[in-house]
């Protein structure tokens, strides 16, 4: 039984070396109009998963959200300039110095950073309107993660989530043979609908799947083109509307929690 402790330890060290190696030049840290544009009003048909966690997010102007996860801020950005009041959270110093510097070239005012562990969140009872979390929760203790969550949570406040999918046994038997991404964790993993819909306490609002395995491939070989990417994407979305059965397969779960009691 992982303590944790140790999951924790494991996730700072992780997220030191991510911070290592996000470059912190000019350039990279401004953030194009065109991405503001993209996140913006979304459609609900989209082939991408996060332009579809934007459109649930829909308008948060003057609400508070918690970007539960933030990373090195890109994500934190793009809700600062939708009018949200945000609270970017993390566990890593590294990662939320790197968001610091990024909010500030891109000239973001009223986002406060903050410091803590996703299993104990250093924020009042009822305090929070959204939590805007993008692949955070399999980090997590799911069980501890859905208490603090609901608790953090005004009545009727949301949780929009974008997670890594595995229901299939055959699929996650067969993932070992392709490439895995450096930045993974130790104790992280991907998640299966039934821990989603007890993470959520109910089957959640509003939720849709993303990405089957030819995209999964296409999105970690060296050698990937952003057109051929997009190809897959928009193809597997096809196919996933038209055969409903292959969603079992797909890799990728966004999906909406509302806190109801």
């Amino acid at each position: 039984m992982v303590s944790l402790k140790e999951r924790e330890r494991a996730e700072t060290l992780r997220s030191a070396s991510e911070a290592s190696q996000t470059t912190t030049q000019l350039p990279q840290l401004l953030m194009r109009a065109e991405t503001f544009e993209r996140y913006r009003t979304p459609p609900k048909t989209t082939s991408f998963p996060l332009e579809y966690a934007f459109y649930l997010l829909g308008d948060v102007k003057g609400k508070t959200v918690l970007e539960y996860g933030c990373g090195d801020g890109e994500n934190t950005v793009v809700l600062a300039n939708r009018g949200a009041r945000v609270i970017a959270f993390d566990i890593s110093p590294e990662l939320l110095a790197v968001a610091k510097e990024r909010l500030e070239l891109n000239r973001c005012e009223g986002v406060e950073l903050l410091i803590g562990s996703a299993h104990n969140l250093p924020l009042p009872d009822e305090s929070i309107d959204v939590v805007f979390g993008m692949a955070i929760l399999h980090h997590l203790d799911l069980e501890i993660a859905s208490r603090e969550i609901r608790r953090v949570l005004k009545k009727d406040g949301r949780g929009i989530f974008e997670e890594p999918l595995r229901n299939s046994k055959l699929y996650a038997w067969a993932r070992q043979f392709f490439p895995m991404q450096a930045d993974v964790s130790p104790f992280e993993r991907p998640l299966t609908d039934r821990e989603i819909e007890d993470f959520a306490t109910s089957r959640p609002q509003r939720a849709r799947t993303f990405q089957l395995l030819l995209s999964s491939v296409a999105s970690v070989l060296p050698f990937r083109r952003q057109r051929a990417v997009r190809l897959c994407a928009h193809l597997d979305t096809s196919l996933l509307r038209l055969v409903p059965l292959l969603n079992r397969y797909a890799t990728i779960k966004v999906f909406e929690m509302v806190k109801q009691d």
